[in-house]
């Protein structure tokens, strides 16, 4: 079974028919899982002890950074878990598969789902013209520099990364006063989740308005951009179309 949203995806994408006994309850949320449907078919956990114990799994998916307090009780208890780093890097995407698929005795079905993925992003080969600037910014200002997976979409699809010239390597929150001097050439915003947040709130500032007018913009959605799938390979097509708009089909 499986604890994490991320590995809940990889799992339902190499495990045998029957194999997979559970998945986290986030696995069904269209607005975070690109397998939404698939998961449905799938009884949930909310990656609680005593829920995972009374399903006496043979092993248990957790990401890197599950609760170490539940990791720690399920290994007491004498189940074991295997746990699985995020996906910085496209490149990471195919490595998850295969150790996901190792995990699972699986490894033939996921060398199989990792070499169509590798070919696949072969394909987005970056152009050898123009590249434009592009930056993501989210809920609260949210940004992502080059060590993310949403850097190397953004890198994959044929931008540069404005979040890079301004300073960010990782993740972070980018004042608009920054945003504004950054310049992109595009901007890629998140889609809200009903019963808009705080965080939200800057998405409606008059200064971000002001920057949007006039610039292409994406909005992109958490569930191809989030976890190290082969669902990326959407993200960074549609990130393409972009700036295709700008370059003029360049």
């Amino acid at each position: 079974m499986s604890i994490n949203l991320c590995t809940d995806q990889l799992a339902m994408l190499v495990a045998a028919p029957g194999q997979l006994v559970s998945v986290s309850f986030m696995a069904r949320d269209p607005r975070a899982s690109s397998m939404a449907e698939d998961a449905a078919e799938v009884p949930i956990n909310h990656a609680r002890a005593e829920e995972i114990y009374l399903l006496k799994p043979d092993l248990v998916l957790a990401g890197r950074f599950t609760s170490p307090a539940t990791v720690s009780m399920l290994r007491r208890l004498g189940i074991p878990v295997a746990q699985f780093d995020t996906a910085n890097t496209l490149a990471d995407v195919a490595l998850r598969l295969e150790e996901v698929g190792a995990a699972l005795g699986q490894g033939d079905k996921a060398a199989a789902l990792a070499q169509d993925y590798r070919a696949k992003l072969a394909a987005f080969a970056g152009p050898d013209g123009q590249r434009p600037y592009a930056i993501l910014f989210g809920a609260g200002g949210y940004t992502a520099g080059r060590e993310t997976l949403a850097g190397h979409i953004i890198r994959a699809a044929g931008f540069d990364n404005a979040a890079e010239d301004a300073g960010f390597a990782y993740g972070g929150f980018m004042p608009l006063e920054i945003l504004a001097m950054s310049a992109p050439d595009a901007i890629i915003t998140g889609r809200p989740y009903p019963g808009a947040s705080r965080a939200d709130a800057i998405m409606e500032h008059p200064v971000l308005q002001e920057i949007l007018h006039g610039r292409p913009r994406s909005a992109m959605t958490d569930r191809d951009w989030v976890c190290g799938t082969p669902a990326v390979l959407g993200a960074v097509a549609r990130t393409a179309d972009l700036r295709r708009l700008i370059t003029g089909g360049e």
